[in-house]
């Protein structure tokens, strides 16, 4: 994969990786050229039921690891429901919490800041980018507002807060396990109360809009202005909350994945519009 439009090519490789911090299995890829530009590093999240190999997300991470110069991180949560093919670990799946992500979100980050994911040596980062997607991106705004090495901060189609969850409050005090239709898998998902749990348990520091007006870097919060999944209103209370270091990218007519599927059928101009606005954000702020 090359880099088109700024500068000399970049021929970027992908490299698997097994990290396994206590309790997770986090599968993951590394992106990079032959020289990194600098000693950042910029980590991916998927949302809620995407993982790292969903659709848009192997192209998006090439492009910005060849654009930038900068490693790029992308893994599923352990409770992404996916190990080793399409959603095959629904118990995982069932019982995920925000909490549990910012653990393995945590776990990335410490192996990138010391140069060691599983049996991969990679050279150490001090300073990272997250980019995150729908719930992905709460993810990366909660994990931003409590560690200092994160420099900028992307969002996709991001969430403003995990409480939408408590709609099920009642199916779930009443014992009740909600299932969440696959319409692409045709699968019957599952969730237990235990995101639930860890939202009531930790409703300060989950709480998102909070973490993001605590932040004192560059954000980049970009929103499809027809997403079906999260309104649009989403990104104006983040990017709001966040204040004058935001900014907000309304991708006009864009969908929730910016009208890009499973499997990839390439790349969109919605699609190319908000990794633009990532890769000058990750550009000038960690280059």
């Amino acid at each position: 994969m090359k880099a088109d439009g700024e500068g000399m090519p970049r021929t970027v490789t992908r490299i698997p990786f097994r990290l396994r911090p206590p309790g997770a299995d986090l599968r993951a890829d590394y992106w990079s050229t032959a020289s990194p530009s600098s000693d950042a590093a910029i980590v991916v999240c998927h949302g809620f039921k995407g993982f790292k190999d969903w659709g848009f997300f192997p192209y998006v991470c090439g492009r910005l690891a060849a654009r930038t110069g900068i490693p790029v991180v992308s893994f599923n949560f352990d409770g992404s429901g996916v190990r080793d093919a399409d959603f095959d670990d629904l118990e995982a799946f069932s019982h995920n919490t925000f909490s549990r992500e910012l653990w393995d979100l945590e776990a990335i980050l410490d192996g990138l800041a010391t140069g060691r994911l599983g049996d991969l040596d990679v050279t150490p980062a001090t300073r990272f980018g997250l980019l995150g997607h729908s719930r992905g991106g709460a993810t990366c705004i909660l994990k931003a507002g409590l560690r200092s090495q994160v420099r900028a901060l992307v969002t996709w189609s991001s969430i403003s807060s995990v409480t939408r969850y408590e709609s099920f409050a009642d199916r779930w005090d009443a014992g009740e396990t909600v299932i969440i239709p696959n319409a692409r898998t045709k699968q019957d998902m599952p969730l237990e109360r235990n995101v639930l749990d860890d939202m009531r348990a930790n409703r300060e520091r989950l709480d998102v809009l909070a973490s993001a007006a605590s932040l004192r870097i560059p954000v980049a919060v970009v929103h499809g202005t027809a997403d079906e999944s999260v309104p649009f209103s989403d990104a104006w209370r983040i990017a709001d909350a966040v204040g004058d270091l935001a900014r907000l990218v309304g991708v006009e007519g864009g969908t929730h994945t910016f009208q890009a599927g499973h499997p990839f059928a390439g790349t969109t101009p919605q699609l190319d519009e908000a990794i633009d606005a990532s890769v000058e954000l990750f550009t000038r702020a960690l280059e």
